[in-house]
Order: structure tokens, then C-alpha cells, then sequence
């Protein structure tokens, strides 16, 4: 029997070849083994997998017989010998090509390629005993990046390149379809090849497989030190990377090299983690490298299940900085569903092992998150991995009309329909027939959240944005806003929702709104800046009026100036420069008196109001604003309108409202179009920044930049009409999910 287990062993062991790193004379040299899965047909009668990798030791002899080898010439799956290629080997593709030589003053040297179905080789010429000069052996982690027309441009030749694990080949050819014919040849011996598996991907495997027999799960763990927590330095990733680096991508930009480096990088910032005073910066830099490299996550994943197995010192703080990374990352991104059941194997695992512990505590709450972890766009912000790394919750400050706000406790995965939803309890709106929303904006700008959008993703955003403005005044805050006006008449005036249909119309009647908002006018009272009573553009429209209408000072050419037209050129050039300097002066001392004018007047009103209530000046001023036929509407300025009748403006209004969408001009009340929603049969993107609505047999486009608020919007009251109809008469938009972000919709049928 022992016998039996002993060629089981070696059986299993001859399906590996060693990776040979030769890292020079002192140089630590690494032991990890690659195999595919073809090979496993050799393992007869395999029971649990016993992978005994040897950690690194140091070698003073320099390197083994073994590396004298080229280190391309070594497959992962067959060991190939040097020489000439072999007569009856199976030729694929085979001809002159031009390879790229790096370090001489030669930069490109022809040679003949011969593509076979394991590797690509190059020799001195055709000739049947030509000296093969190199080969690149394809396995399925080699890659091609195809011919493109910059390298035409730099060299008059297409090139492709070939990745491989030691080295690569930049390849020319004058010949754009002899180029794209290599490249789909040796791309397709790549794809012939049987996938790669690293012995973690094995064990992970034999794990899942006896996950049931402990006994079995206790002997891969102790006799395959790879599983578990080690203070060496990592010199491979333990999951298949391809080979090609990444510098043909976005990714350059931000100084990434190859997947399988930045791994072994990763590896290293985890084993920092242990010393680290302050382990924010470097969790937040862990998991921004893993949004932006997808492939990564596995990878850090299994890293962080390796250093939270058989810990020798378990809840030492040291330690449980792993467990808070893993936290984070489990709140951040999921991984595979494979190394997913892996994850809640450990999980399970360490808490049968150490129960009543931080282990424990850190393991129960990662199961919990998993389940519930949506895709972020945004790492967590500095406060939200703090608040992770105690597994506490997070509170974030949402503020509504009337100068109000509350703290509502959110995790990682709280979205903002979650948000509106609390929001409404909390006030008593659960009963309103008008939708509600979040509303993301400062001073000058305000967006509608989607109602899938993770608030912690906005929220890392605002932390961002501070960061770039760390003295700006108008720091950015979610709001939670009416949305859709369904109902303005049956609203209670003592009611917090009446203050939510004073504070959303235009601030026209600015007077009201600081009666409403500070009471009575006193010297002590500060005012709020005009940009938050009185639309700003209506101030620079006059400013600008009364500067065009003012006489212009006459500039005189001076007497001493020569005629001619040489100087007469010179004159009038200096003379346009300077009555636009004296133009522009002048519109700004124009816009700084009219704002102080306007400020004082609206002062002035407010002293008027004396002694009013905050019920009656509300009350008065949706009264006042119910007389515009637009009333409830939401404006969207839109740069280009035309119709398929003709009709062309510019620089209009787009009112969206819950039963018609109107056209004005600005600051004219009554509308130039109103279309009812009865009669609109289509409605969406037209292009990047067009909007287009289908009424019958006309047509109308919009060119704006706010197609995906416009759009959501419309689909909201619809859908909303659709609900008051039966059942049977609903439409397929009433699917519509404020949370879905719109980059270029399809039409809408409606």
C-alpha cells in the first residue's frame, strides 16, 4: 500500500516542469511548476494532491546545468531539445520576416520563421541544415498583439508581437495581409493549447473535491506549503497570467508593467501591511490596482487566502491587517465563482477553527458581504476603510428642503433607491404620490443619482473632488429632492413635502425664500450669496445688455503716428486688443454693479415681509409660481433645436413635465411647443449629444448635454401614467429603473 501512494506521488509530480529562474550567481532561485491539464491523464488513481513546493534558498555555485538551456526552449508541457528544427515536424506557416534587435546599431535582421504547433523558430535562411538562431515555445499564456497603423507610420513596415514567458519577438513585414497571416497563424496554435493551471489552481481543485473529508482537506494543507501563510517574498503569481505586458493598453498610462509583475508586487505591499503604521494608503492602493486590472482580482484573492491560512500567530494585530484587507475587498469586488467557493470554504474553515475570535468576527462578516457586494466604480474612500477595518457601519449626511439634513447609517453595497427609501420613512412620505430622489450637485451644478448607484461610490467621489479643491467653498453634498411632480395641488400646506414644492421651483420670488428661510430681516442675519436666490444668467444677460447699449468711448489715432498702411495696420490691430480689454472691464463692473443692485432689492422686498409667517410666505409663493403654465415642469438648457416642419432656435428651454414636454424660450413664460406624452411615439438618443422625440409624423431634435437626466426623466413620468392604467394596458416601459445609466439609448416606444 505504501508502495501504491509512493508511484501515485511521482506519477502526479512527472506531470510538472520547472520553471528554471536564473537570477544570476546569489540570487534566489524559485522552485513553482507550471503543468496543463492534458497531463493529468498520466496521474492514474490520483487521490488528494501533494504539490511540495520548496521554498527559495540560495544557490553559491551559480546556476544549475540545467540553464545553460535557453530558457525559451524549456515548454511548461514538453521539453523541447536544441538543434535544427525536425524533419517530419508539422509546419504551419513558414517564410522571411524582419525581427526587431534591441542594444545594436542594427535595428531589424531578417530571418526565416518557421511556425510549427509548439513554437515559433527562427533561422540563418531556408535551407534544410540552417542553424536555428532562437525559438519562443506557445503555450496558451503566450498572446499576439496585432498589426497597427502607428508602427506603419514610425517604420514603413506592419509589425506583430509575440508574447512568450522569457521573452518576445516584434516581427515586420512590408505586407499588411502577410502580417494579419502570421497573426491569426500563431494566434491559433495558441489557442490549440490545453489552458495552464499553477498548483494553486490544482489544490483549489482537490480542495473542492474533498471539501467533505476533513481528514483529506488537513493532509493537502500540511504537506503543500503553498496554501499557507509565509514571510517569504512571492517570485510567481499563483494563477496563469498571460505573457504580454500591458504597455499596448490604457493601463501604461498609470505605470502598470505585466499582470503576472504586478502580482508578485501586490504580494509584497500585503506583506508590508504587518509593519504598516498607517494601512489605509496601502489597502486603498491594493484595491485601485485591482480595479483597474480585472484580472488581478482572483489573483489577490487567493494571496490573502494563503496569508489568512495556518497564520502561526493568529489575531495578533499584525495579522488581522489581512483580514481587514480581505474586508475591503469583499465590500469592494467579487471574485470567480470558482475561487468564490473557494473564499467561502476558507471562510467556513476558520471559523470551525478559531470560533470566538477576531478571526471569527472578520470571517462572519466577510460571508455577509459577499452575498450581498455589487460592482463598485470607485474604491472605497479613506473613511469608508476605516470604517471597514472595524466592521462598523458608515453614516452619510443627506440634505433635504428647508435648510435640513440627517445622518442615515449605509454599507458598501447601500444603493440610492436604498437611500430614498429611508428618506421617506424618516419624513413621513410613504403615502406622496410624487417621486423622490437623490440629487448629487453644489453651488452651481446638480445631477439625479441613478437609483442603482452605490452611494459609497459617490461618496469616494466627493472625497475626490475635495482633494483636487481642498479650499473650495462649494463643496459637493447629496440631497434628497422631489424628482417627479404627480401631484401639486393635494399637497398639505403644514406638510415637509409642501417644503419640498417651495424649494424646487425657480428662485424667482427670492424675497419669499429668505422670509422662508431666516424669518425676519435683521443687520445680524447673514444672506446667502445671490447665486442661491436669483439665477445668475438673468444678472449677465443685463449686464451684458446695458454694456452693448452704452456709447463707446471713440479711440483716437494718435497725431504723431504716420500714415500708411503699414502703420495703420499696427494701429488698428493694437486698437481691437485694447477696446476688448475695455469691453470686458467694463462687462464686469457692469455684472458687479447689477448683482449689488439686485441684491439690495431683494433686501429691500424681504423688509416688506416683516413679521410674515414661513407657512403663509411659502404659501404665497406657490401660489404666485402656479400661475406660469410650466409650473412643476424641470428645465434643461438645449444648445440646437430643429423640426421636421421646419422650425429652427437656439438656446432654448426643454421643459419636462408630468404630462407633456414643452419648449420655451428663456424667460418667456408661455412655451413655443408643448407635445403631450399621448402623442409622443418615440423618444432617445440620436447620437452622442442628440436628442430626438417622434410625434406622429413629425420630428424633433435637440442637441444637449443632458441626455441620460432627460431621458430617465421622461421615462419616469411615463411609466408613472402607465401605473394609473390597468394592468393589461401597461407598456414594456414601465421597466424602467431610474438606476440604469444611459450612454446612448435606443429609442422608446411609448
Amino acid at each position: 500500500m505504501p508502495l501504491q501512494g509512493f508511484c501515485s506521488f511521482l506519477c502526479c509530480r512527472h506531470g510538472f516542469t520547472v520553471l528554471g529562474r536564473d537570477y544570476g550567481e546569489k540570487e534566489e532561485e524559485e522552485s513553482f511548476e507550471l503543468r496543463s491539464k492534458e497531463d493529468e491523464a498520466t496521474c492514474n488513481g490520483r487521490g488528494p494532491l501533494d504539490i511540495t513546493l520548496t521554498q527559495p534558498g540560495r544557490t553559491a555555485n551559480g546556476p544549475s546545468s540545467r540553464s545553460e538551456i535557453p530558457e525559451e526552449m524549456r515548454s511548461l508541457i514538453i521539453e523541447k531539445s536544441k538543434g535544427a528544427i525536425e524533419e517530419d515536424a508539422e509546419t504551419v506557416v513558414k517564410g522571411w520576416l524582419y525581427r526587431e534587435v534591441r542594444g545594436g546599431w542594427i535595428k531589424m535582421r531578417r530571418h526565416w520563421f518557421v511556425l510549427t504547433q509548439d513554437s515559433l523558430d527562427f533561422y540563418t535562411s531556408n535551407e534544410k541544415n540552417a542553424k536555428r538562431l532562437g525559438s519562443l515555445v506557445l503555450t496558451s499564456l503566450c498572446s499576439v498583439i496585432w498589426p497597427d497603423k502607428q508602427s506603419y507610420k514610425e517604420t514603413g513596415n506592419w509589425s506583430i508581437m509575440v508574447y512568450g514567458r522569457k521573452h518576445s519577438y516584434r516581427l515586420y513585414t512590408k505586407h499588411f495581409n502577410e502580417a494579419v497571416h502570421w497573426a491569426c497563424a500563431i494566434q491559433k496554435v495558441i489557442d490549440s493549447k490545453a489552458p495552464v493551471e499553477t498548483p494553486t489552481q490544482l489544490l483549489i481543485r482537490d480542495i473542492e473535491e474533498n471539501k467533505f473529508n476533513p481528514e483529506a482537506v488537513g493532509h493537502i494543507y500540511k504537506h503543500n506549503p503553498i496554501l499557507k501563510h509565509t514571510q517569504s517574498p512571492l517570485y510567481a503569481s499563483l494563477l496563469p497570467f498571460p505573457y504580454a505586458s500591458l504597455e499596448h493598453t490604457f493601463h501604461s498610462a498609470k505605470g502598470y508593467t505585466t499582470l503576472r509583475d504586478e502580482a508578485v508586487k501586490i504580494f509584497n505591499s500585503l506583506q508590508q501591511l504587518e509593519s504598516a503604521q498607517d494601512p489605509v494608503s496601502l489597502i486603498q492602493g491594493v484595491l485601485q490596482t485591482c480595479l483597474d486590472l480585472r484580472p488581478l482580482r482572483d489573483e489577490v484573492y487567493c494571496q490573502l487566502v494563503k496569508q489568512t491560512s495556518g497564520t502561526p500567530s493568529p489575531d495578533t494585530p499584525a495579522q488581522l491587517r489581512y483580514w481587514q484587507l480581505l474586508t475591503c475587498m469583499s465590500c469592494t469586488f467579487l471574485p470567480s465563482l470558482s475561487i468564490l467557493k473557494y473564499l467561502r470554504f476558507h471562510l467556513k474553515r476558520v471559523q470551525s477553527q478559531y470560533p470566538d475570535t477576531e478571526m471569527d468576527n472578520y470571517a462572519t462578516f466577510i460571508s455577509e458581504a459577499i452575498g450581498k457586494t455589487k460592482g463598485r466604480e470607485y474604491v472605497p474612500s479613506w473613511e469608508e476603510i476605516l470604517v471597514l477595518m472595524n466592521r462598523q457601519e458608515m453614516f452619510c449626511t443627506i440634505h433635504y428642503p428647508g435648510r435640513g439634513s440627517c445622518k442615515l447609517p449605509i454599507r458598501s453595497h447601500t444603493t440610492a433607491d436604498e437611500v430614498v427609501k429611508k428618506m421617506k420613512e424618516r419624513l413621513g412620505l410613504q403615502l406622496s404620490r410624487n417621486i423622490f430622489a437623490l440629487f448629487e450637485g453644489n453651488t452651481y451644478k446638480e445631477r439625479a443619482v441613478g437609483g442603482s448607484t452605490i452611494v459609497a461610490d459617490i461618496l469616494t467621489r466627493f472625497e475626490n473632488l475635495a482633494a483636487k479643491e481642498p479650499e473650495s467653498e462649494h463643496q459637493w453634498k447629496l440631497c434628497f429632492k422631489l424628482y417627479c411632480f404627480l401631484d401639486t395641488d393635494s399637497v398639505p400646506k403644514d406638510s415637509i413635502e409642501f417644503t419640498f414644492l417651495f424649494e424646487q421651483d425657480l428662485q424667482l420670488l427670492a424675497a419669499l425664500r429668505l422670509q422662508s428661510l431666516n424669518g425676519d430681516f435683521s443687520t445680524h442675519t447673514p444672506s446667502p450669496p445671490l447665486e442661491e436666490l436669483f439665477p445668475r444668467h438673468v444678472i449677465e444677460a443685463r449686464a451684458l445688455a446695458l454694456v452693448k447699449t452704452a456709447p463707446a468711448k471713440p479711440a483716437c489715432c494718435p497725431s504723431r503716428f504716420l500714415t500708411g498702411a503699414l502703420h495703420a495696420g499696427l494701429w488698428n490691430h493694437t486698437a481691437v486688443h485694447k477696446i476688448k480689454a475695455e469691453d470686458d472691464l467694463r462687462f464686469r463692473a457692469r455684472l458687479k454693479e447689477e448683482g449689488a443692485s439686485m441684491m439690495a432689492s431683494i433686501v429691500e422686498s424681504w423688509k416688506t415681509l416683516q413679521g410674515r409667517a414661513r407657512e403663509d410666505v411659502m404659501s404665497v409663493y406657490i401660489s404666485v409660481v402656479k400661475q406660469w403654465p410650466g409650473f412643476g415642469s424641470t428645465l434643461y438648457e438645449i444648445d440646437f433645436y430643429i423640426s421636421s416642419t421646419g422650425s429652427f432656435s437656439q438656446r432654448l428651454w426643454l421643459g419636462v413635465a408630468a404630462t407633456s414636454v414643452s419648449l420655451y424660450r428663456q424667460g418667456d413664460p408661455e412655451p413655443l411647443e408643448s407635445i403631450h406624452y399621448g402623442q409622443i411615439s418615440s423618444y432617445g438618443v440620436s447620437d452622442s449629444t442628440t436628442f430626438k422625440i417622434t410625434a406622429g409624423d413629425r420630428e424633433f431634435l435637440f442637441e444637449t448635454s443632458k441626455l441620460n437626466e432627460i431621458a430617465q426623466l421622461m421615462t419616469a413620468y411615463i411609466t408613472s401614467a402607465h401605473r394609473t392604467q390597468r394592468p393589461s394596458q401597461r407598456t414594456g416601459s414601465e421597466n424602467f429603473a431610474l438606476g440604469s445609466p444611459v450612454q446612448e439609448l435606443s429609442s422608446h416606444p411609448v
